[in-house]
Formats: C-alpha cells, structure tokens, sequence
C-alpha cells in the first residue's frame, strides 16, 4: 500500500524520520536508508562539493537524529564533508538519546558519492546549461547526456541498489534486534534513484534536504519505497532493468 508520509508542516527531514519510524512500526528488523544531507551552504568561491553544511543544516541533522526509531544504527556517507557531517549529527543524537548498539563512526562509501560523473566539468557544464538538476538528470535517462560525461543511468542505479541491498543483508550489529543503516548522498543520486527504480519521475516532487528512500524486507519481499508514496519490490526484473 502507497502512503505519503509528508504534512504540511514539515521541516527539512521530518517525513523521511516518519516513513523510517513507520516501517519499523510494522515489524521491519532491517531497514537502509538512503537520503540526501542536510541544509547546506552555497558559497560560489569553492568547489561545490566543498560546501558545507549551514548552522541550521547542522541542527537540522541532529533534530533528524532525535527523531530516528530506537534501533541500533550504523552510519555511511558519500566522501563529502556535508554528507559525512549529516551522519555524524544524526548518530550523535541518536547516542544522546541513549540508544544500544550505535557505532559512532560513519565510514565513507563511494558509491553514496557522485561516482556517476565520468567528467566532472562536462557535467557541471551540462547542470549549467540546463533547466536544472531535475531536467538534466530527465536528459541523462533519455540518452541526451554524452556517455563520456555520465556513466549509463542504469548502471549507476544497479550499483547503488547492489550496495544497499548488501547492506541490508550483512551481519547485524546485534543478532536479532531491530538495525537501520543510514547513507547519506547527494540530491541528483535521489533524483536518478526515484526515477530509475520507478517510484516517482524527475517531473514529480523536488528533492529536498534530508529527503529519503528506504529499502527494508517484508513478507519474504525486498521494497524500495519514497517518502511521496512510491513504493517498489527489488526484484531480479527490477536489478535486470537497472543493470
């Protein structure tokens, strides 16, 4: 069943803690979580993937961390400091909040990165000359990116399911007991992830700070859901269609 986990008065995370508390509610004992960090700066004098986060971004985070279910947590992170910052916060609030079985560390994972950037300039260009990220991904699917500058969409979407779904299935950090794993990405992986997996296409809702995806195991089925109400069983059609 579809559910939309968004109200009104959300701020920046509080759907994606929802849909997370809610899966767990409902008897999940593993679940891996994939969402964007937290609210970030946008300064033009570095980088663009040296931004960090802002002050709000980083209570933000923590407020996201409070609101987690109490299960034991494990963190990854793409490679960028705001990513890897968003996890920290989120799993040291969750400490504070006295909960068994964390592991304070979270370890850099690159496929949480921008891995599918074969030429980074040319796809900073391509963003540029675009009507925005949503449309230059909505080009990437359609062929229209040159495969020099992006890897195959599909491919990238097979190897971040491969990764989760490894996850999911690794040793517990406490045999039996209730584990997210929480991993922290970027924007675009959201974007690519919702539309390649078919929850909802980049002509569907923005992607938001802390906005999720949540793969976890029910009734003998691996699901792939959204906090907008996509939901979809990862199955070998599925991983075939990715790869």
């Amino acid at each position: 069943m579809k559910t939309d986990y968004n109200q009104p008065e959300d701020d920046f995370g509080d759907a994606t803690a929802r849909m997370t508390r809610a899966v767990f509610a409902q008897g999940a004992k593993r679940a891996v979580l994939l969402m964007r960090h937290s609210a970030r700066e946008y300064r033009r004098d570095i980088h663009d993937l040296e931004n960090p986060l802002t002050e709000e971004g980083r209570a933000l985070a923590a407020r996201f961390g409070a609101a987690l279910p109490d299960v034991n947590l494990r963190g990854y992170s793409s490679p960028v400091t705001r990513c890897r910052d968003t996890g920290a916060l989120a799993i040291d609030a969750s400490i504070a909040a006295k909960r068994g079985g964390v592991i304070a560390k979270v370890r850099d994972i690159e496929a949480f990165g921008v891995f599918y950037a074969l030429d980074q300039i040319r796809m900073w260009k391509g963003l540029r000359e675009s009507r925005g990220l949503a449309d230059y991904v909505g080009q990437w699917f359609a062929s229209e990116v040159p495969q020099s500058a992006m890897m195959r969409p599909q491919r990238a979407v097979a190897m971040v399911l491969e990764v989760m779904l490894d996850k999911l299935n690794a040793p517990a950090i406490q045999a039996g007991a209730p584990q997210l794993d929480l991993c922290v990405t970027h924007d675009m992986t959201i974007f690519t992830m919702r539309h390649g997996a078919g929850l909802e296409p980049v002509t569907g809702p923005d992607v938001k700070f802390m906005d999720g995806l949540l793969m976890y195991e029910r009734d003998d089925q691996v699901l792939f859901a959204s906090q907008h109400g996509g939901i979809v069983e990862v199955d070998e059609a599925l991983m075939e269609y990715a790869r």
